[in-house]
């Protein structure tokens, strides 16, 4: 399998099998980034396709990306998403199926567990319903795409401790939320 340096490079002189491998190497991730984001799978796949056509433009102008192909492709897909915040604030999908935990005879979702299918409605609730934009774009790539701080940070383009700032708050409001549906 090419690294993404080596199929970057090919992208750079428009190699139509490298630019074919990138969009089948990242596609799904994105779109499945989108579609958090959204919830809506149409404007998810339109995402995608603005983004790798973006992409593809800047590789056609010999624009090299400064941080690692997958962030640059996350980048993208981020500016995209948040262009004149067009979703709403409440807007959010978060697929009881994407929390799937490694168990020692396979994966299992994390749903399986009625007590784990309730902490996790709960908390893809409070994700999509008390969360700002920004929090969820934070929590979603450092818990869910499971990027780091400073990667987050060049996604969204805000300093580490920004976006350390945004995590904590998102997780504060968070652990506030479901304590409160706990008591209740």
């Amino acid at each position: 399998m090419e690294t993404d340096l080596s199929l970057l490079d090919a992208a750079m002189r428009m190699d139509q099998q490298a630019l074919a491998a990138i969009f089948d190497r990242y596609a799904t991730d994105l779109y499945n980034y989108a579609l958090h984001m959204r919830s809506d799978p149409l404007k998810a796949d339109q995402i995608v396709g603005d983004a790798f056509s973006k992409f593809l433009e800047q590789m056609a102008a010999g624009k090299e990306p400064e941080t690692n192909l997958r962030s640059h492709l996350y980048k993208i897909t981020y500016r995209l998403l948040a262009d004149g915040l067009q979703f709403p604030q409440k807007e959010a999908s978060l697929e009881l199926a994407d929390f799937e935990l490694e168990n020692g005879e396979g994966q299992h979702s994390m749903t399986s567990n009625p007590g784990n299918k309730t902490l996790m409605e709960g908390l893809i609730l409070a994700i999509r319903n008390h969360l700002t934009a920004n929090q969820r774009h934070v929590i979603v790539l450092r818990f869910v795409e499971e990027f780091s701080l400073r990667e987050t940070a060049e996604i969204v383009g805000k300093k580490v401790g920004s976006v350390r700032a945004i995590q904590n708050r998102g997780i504060i409001k968070l652990c506030k939320v479901l304590d409160q549906k706990v008591m209740a």
